[in-house]
This record gives structure tokens, sequence and C-alpha cells, in this order.
């Protein structure tokens, strides 16, 4: 038998840019990006259209910035707008528009892509950008909390299809990753909100420290508090870039260790029609599974209060009739068949702890949930 074999790596850096009023012309950061040393770039700029309608000055400043780094940057046409949110994921014909609009404008794999928008405008605008020519520059400029600080800096692209989360996608790293705090200042409260549950969660399962200081600092977060707010993200955003390098990147593993709350999270919103913001569900999802921990004698009774009194501060919800549909079991196959492999999920054994567990017990989790709906009836949780 004849047989060769082929191994290699291959080296991916990328940075995470911190500013302010990218598109003022005196900002530098975008073209630093671009690093334009042998001639301007393509750059092909796909815009959220609800940030376009809460910043309507954007797409004009976006044009006299291009129009003023003319040496720098070719804008081919103004910017596309696109739906935001999970439609833009659900809707495949967005993905086919771009693949088009790439092809008419002649885009090829040494030009620039830019989404701005939340995280599932760069979502889909990622993936377009992916599989287009196997591969175009991505720039992502996310804009809100829950992009900013956890999807926006990742390696995922990707859309819903079939009823489940992110079933067509791909890993691609970015060329670079631009965060404007001033596009936060517009956000909802949800939206706000939302982006604090994936804080939240990598502190359970990574960072004592980080936990407690979200504890500390829940009033001024559910205030609004601007520099709270940043050193949430960048704190966040830092763990999961740790979590990408830390050997799995591409999760060629059964692992996803950044996913606890995650398994019914995205079955909620399937459930509800993606009615529940990612953040709420997540939110949601890590409420059940510390319950669940608890219930596994994993985390103590008064980790779990504070971990629930954390989230009930900040406004979350912990129990949504989502919980008790049938239906929502079933997410746990999904969860295992979306990384292959064995039925892996993340529990905790401690606040700033998380631990992987290979089955769970279904009558557990439907206890869990009760647990929970009575906890949000008269805020007693008797275990």
């Amino acid at each position: 038998m004849k047989s060769l074999q082929q191994s290699f790596s291959v080296f991916y850096q990328y940075h995470v840019l911190f500013t302010r009023d990218l598109f003022n012309t005196g900002n530098n950061t975008l073209l630093k990006v671009l690093n334009a040393k042998n001639g301007p770039q393509k750059v092909l700029f796909v815009v959220d259209q609800g940030v376009i309608d809460h910043h309507p000055q954007l797409l004009p400043k976006i044009k006299q910035y291009t129009s003023r780094h003319s040496a720098q940057i070719i804008c081919l046409e103004a910017p596309i707008a696109i739906p935001g949110g999970e439609q833009c994921k659900n809707d495949y014909g967005q993905v086919e528009m771009l693949i088009q609009t790439i092809n008419e404008l002649g885009i090829d794999r040494h030009s620039y892509v830019a989404a701005i928008g939340g995280g599932s405008v760069l979502d889909a605008v990622g993936f377009a950008a992916a599989i287009s020519h196997r591969g175009i520059r991505l720039i992502r400029i996310p804009t809100t909390v829950l992009s900013q600080n956890d999807s926006g800096v990742g390696v995922k692209n990707g859309v819903n299809a079939f009823g489940k989360k992110n079933f067509i996608g791909s890993f691609a790293p970015p060329a670079a990753v631009i965060i404007d705090q001033d596009f936060l200042h517009t956000l909802d409260i949800r939206d706000w909100r939302s982006g604090i549950a994936e804080g939240i969660k990598v502190g359970l399962i990574k960072d004592l420290a980080f936990f407690q200081f979200i504890e500390d600092n829940a009033e001024k977060l559910k205030h609004r508090d601007m520099e709270v707010m940043q050193h949430l993200i960048y704190r966040c955003a830092e763990l999961h870039l740790q979590h990408i390098a830390s050997g799995d990147p591409f999760e060629m593993g059964s692992s996803r260790p950044l996913d606890f709350g995650h398994w019914s999270a995205h079955k909620l919103e399937q459930l509800t029609a993606y009615e529940i913001r990612h953040g709420e569900a997540v939110a949601l999802g890590m409420a059940l599974d510390s319950v669940y921990s608890c219930l596994e004698n994993r985390l103590l009774k008064s980790e779990l209060m504070r971990v629930l009194g954390l989230m009930k501060s900040l406004g979350f919800d912990l129990y949504h009739p989502g919980l008790s549909n049938p239906e929502l079991l079933r997410g746990l196959q999904e969860f295992q068949e979306h990384l292959g492999g064995q039925l892996t999920i993340m529990l905790l054994e401690t606040i700033g702890t998380g631990v992987e567990v290979h089955q769970i017990d279904s009558e557990l989790v439907l206890k869990s949930i009760k647990l929970l709906h009575d906890f949000h009836r008269n805020s007693v949780l008797d275990l």
C-alpha cells in the first residue's frame, strides 16, 4: 500500500482596534488596517439598515471619508444596506445578493468587504465574503455590545437554515475588527443589556474577578455607564481572543467551551421565531444550566443565588414560556450535531470555573425549568 501524508500549519493574525468616531476624516484607524502601500484598496461597505436608521449621518460620513482618503481607498459604489437582526441570517437571498455584487464590482481576494452592524449582519456578510473567491478580506465593524465583545471578534461566520442556528457557515478569520464605542449610544435597552449576558458568561466559566467586576458595577451598567461598559467589552473580547488561540480555533473537536448556556439559547431563539434577542436567550440558558449545575451538586446554592441575582438585577428575565416547550430538549441533539462527536455541555463547578460533561439528564432539565418558573413567580428557589 502506498500513501502520502500532508501536514502544514497556517499562521493567522488580526488586530482588534478600539476607537471613536471611526469615519471622522482625521481618524486613521481604517487607513492603518488597509495599509495601502501599493496603491488604493478596493472596499465594499455593507451596512446594517438599523444602524443607518439610528445614525443618519453615517453614509454621508463614509462618502466624505473615502473621498478625503481617495489615495488609499477606492469605494466602488455607495454602501449596500441589508436588514439587521436574524432576518438577514434567515434569508439566504441576502448572501446571494452580496455574492452577485462582489462579482459585478470585481472585488478580488486582495480587496476588502467592510461589514458595519450587529452580529447577524457580520455573520451573513462574513459568510458571503468567505465563499467568494474562496475568501475576501473582511473588516468587521461591530455596532452592538454583543457583537463588540463576542461574535464580532471571533473567527466564525454563518446563516440559519432548516430552522437551525448557523447551520450554513464557515471559519474565516477577519482581516481586522474595529470597535467604535460611539455606535453604542443609540442602542435600545434590550440590545445594551443583551451584550452583558456574554460578559457574565465568560466570567462564570473563566474569570471570577471579571464576574465580581460585573456584580460590583451592575447598577452602573444598568444605567448605561459607558466607561464601565468599555471595560466589560475589552475584557470580554480579550478572553474570547485568548480562547481562540488556545488550541482549537476551528472547533475540530466536540467541545465549544465558550457556549455555556447556548444549547437551550439557540433552540429558544428558533422556538420564539427570534423574538428573543440572542443575549436574552443566553441569559435564560445560563440560568437554566446554573440551576442544573446546582441540582447536580456542583454549584453551591449560595453561588447559584449570586448568578440569578446578578442577572435579575440587570433586568434579564429568568423564565420564558419557551423554556417549557417540549421541543426545547431537541436543542441538545442539535447542539451535538452542530459540533459532531459526543455531546459536550459546559456546566459550572463554581463561579469562575466551568466543567464539561457528556451526559444531560432530561428529567433534571425539566426540574430546573420548573424551579426557574417558580423563582420567576415568587423569587423563591426551593431546591
